[in-house]
């Protein structure tokens, strides 16, 4: 399987709390539900077929929990039978058992037991939100691809997906597209580290 970021994002970068101003109130973040005003029909298409493309779901702890709270009762959304039907994984110290089946919980040495995931047959293992885990799998060179997705709003504070000091990574632009409210939707294929050069006369 390719491991497949799919992350919403500020243009500050800030990534939390996205869905609702409930979300993810963690560390006094009191800015959640940026995204909604900007999503569409145009969007939503993209979205789909991206969860189309799944064949597992990789979460952090914090992610999880508010996935396994909201997708059970959401059972009229479109997305609801492949968000609570496919194979989710959680990496987590703290969680023994998780009760939004089929769910695994990866706990130890969580880098291996993603590259053993990855290892296994199938299309998209696919981490939706959880920043923290993606800059970790990100800096282990474990990430294929990621799908970004920018609203044009600035929120000030909140957890950011590449905060200061998080791993530099060589990313190469496979798509991008506008969408009508404005959302910027861009898929980047990861190359290893970044390339430098030097600009001026002669370079």
């Amino acid at each position: 399987m390719r491991l497949v970021v799919q992350e919403f994002l500020t243009l500050d970068g800030v990534s939390q709390g996205p869905g609702s101003p409930d979300e993810d109130r963690s560390d006094g973040f009191d800015q959640g539900g940026w995204f909604v005003p900007h999503m569409d029909e145009e969007f939503e298409a993209v979205a789909a077929a991206w969860l189309g493309k799944a064949d597992a779901l990789l979460f952090g702890r914090r992610t999880y929990e508010n996935f396994a709270r909201d997708w059970p009762k959401m059972t009229e959304h479109p997305f609801a039978p492949l968000m609570n039907g496919l194979p989710k994984y959680v990496a987590s110290r703290s969680l023994e058992t998780a009760g939004w089946k089929p769910t695994t919980v990866l706990n130890g040495d969580v880098a291996s037991q993603v590259a053993e995931l990855k290892r296994q047959p199938g299309r998209d293992l696919q981490i939706h939100g959880s920043s923290t885990l993606a800059q970790s799998l990100l800096a282990a060179g474990l990430v294929d691809e990621l799908r970004l997705v920018i609203a044009p709003v600035v929120v000030g504070r909140g957890r950011r997906l590449f905060p200061d000091g998080g791993a530099p990574a060589g990313l190469r632009l496979v798509s991008h597209r506008t969408t009508p409210r404005g959302l910027s939707v861009h898929v980047f294929e990861s190359t290893g580290s970044p390339e430098h050069g030097s600009y001026g006369a002669g370079a």
